[in-house]
């Protein structure tokens, strides 16, 4: 029997089930829709508290840059506080909708990968199909994302101090920031392979919270045994979902590129719009990607790889029996009649 490649399994999937690819697009592009119009009315309400006196405005008519960075200024002073405060609500507000949404998401469609592997190839009983409907993984799933937030909380503060470690090899009676760089390359390089390999993982563990229904420390715990018995599968179907990744995000780039050659000839809302409409094929291309390596994940969960079967021993053939002289005086049972003959 041929042995099943989970890749090629996950991309079969996403293009067998688009529906998949269009629900991970609806709750992904709400939340970035929510999280832009959030940005740009706290824009527009933080601008609206600014006092502008009758100097600034005039200031601002001057057009010269350094009057107007006065102006600014004036403007803007003792208003930090209340942007920071205003960034703070709608950055909380915005990642509790992202925990909630993702995680419905996530549920459903993890769901429907385990329904279209255990009925349309695996073969499962539809018992067994009907039990992942049953999971309720919603708590599961909320606490994987919570910690996924944590965990970018962590990598910025991580980030923070760093710098400031680094910041500790220039002091002021003699600076040397080519040490601070030198010591904080490293420092940031470490972060950055921690934190994407850690969101991952807990990324993965949303597989077996609706698989299993294991609770939030359960599919994290499952989701590193997984890695560790079938490392060769899941590194395949990471590496070449990432190498596509790397050719839609080069595709797109070069088509961003060209909009902007014309940004002297064409309209330029022509090009803006051109460059949105790019940028937005380029997202699409990337959510499908992730539900084909998610696919193949599920593929390689719900279907092992065949075990090699070992080879028979070869059994040496048995000795040809002869017969045996009966009259033979060695086989008698007489006592010493060997002798006496």
């Amino acid at each position: 029997m041929p042995r099943v490649s989970p890749t090629l399994e996950g991309f079969r999937a996403s293009f067998r089930r688009p529906s998949l690819t269009l629900a991970e697009i609806t709750w992904r592009w709400t939340v970035g829709a929510v999280g832009w119009a959030l940005v740009f009315f706290w824009l527009i309400e933080f601008l609206n508290t600014l006092p502008v006196t009758r100097g600034d405005e005039t200031l601002l008519s001057t057009r010269q840059p350094l009057l107007i960075g006065r102006a600014i200024s004036h403007i803007l002073r003792g208003s930090l506080n209340r942007a920071v405060l205003a960034a703070l609500l709608a950055a909380f507000a915005l990642s509790l909708l992202w925990i909630i949404i993702a995680s419905i998401g996530r549920a459903a469609t993890v769901r429907a990968l385990l329904e279209y592997f255990r009925r349309g190839i695996a073969g499962h009983s539809a018992a067994e199909t009907n039990s992942a409907r049953e999971a309720r993984p919603f708590r599961s799933l909320t606490g994987l994302n919570f910690l996924r937030l944590a965990l970018v909380l962590a990598a910025m503060l991580a980030f923070v101090g760093a710098a400031i470690l680094a910041g500790f090899a220039s002091p002021d009676s003699h600076p040397r920031p080519g040490l601070v760089f030198i010591f904080f390359l490293p420092l940031a390089g470490l972060i950055c392979i921690a934190w994407p390999a850690l969101n991952w993982l807990l990324s993965l563990a949303g597989v077996f919270a609706v698989r299993d229904g294991e609770d939030t420390l359960g599919a994290l715990s499952a989701a590193v045994v997984f890695f560790r018995e079938r490392p060769g599968p899941v590194f395949a179907v990471s590496t070449w979902t990432g190498l596509a990744h790397l050719i839609a995000f080069s595709v797109a780039t070069t088509l961003v590129s060209v909009p902007l050659a014309f940004f002297q000839i064409a309209p330029w809302r022509l090009v803006i719009i051109g460059m949105f409409l790019v940028t937005l094929g380029y997202f699409g291309v990337v959510d499908w990607l992730y539900m084909a390596r998610l696919a193949g994940y599920v593929c390689i969960a719900e279907m092992p790889d065949i075990p090699v079967p070992s080879m028979p021993i070869p059994i040496p053939p048995a000795p040809e029996r002869t017969s045996i002289d009966r009259d033979e005086t060695i086989l008698s049972d007489v006592p010493n009649l060997a002798v006496q003959a």
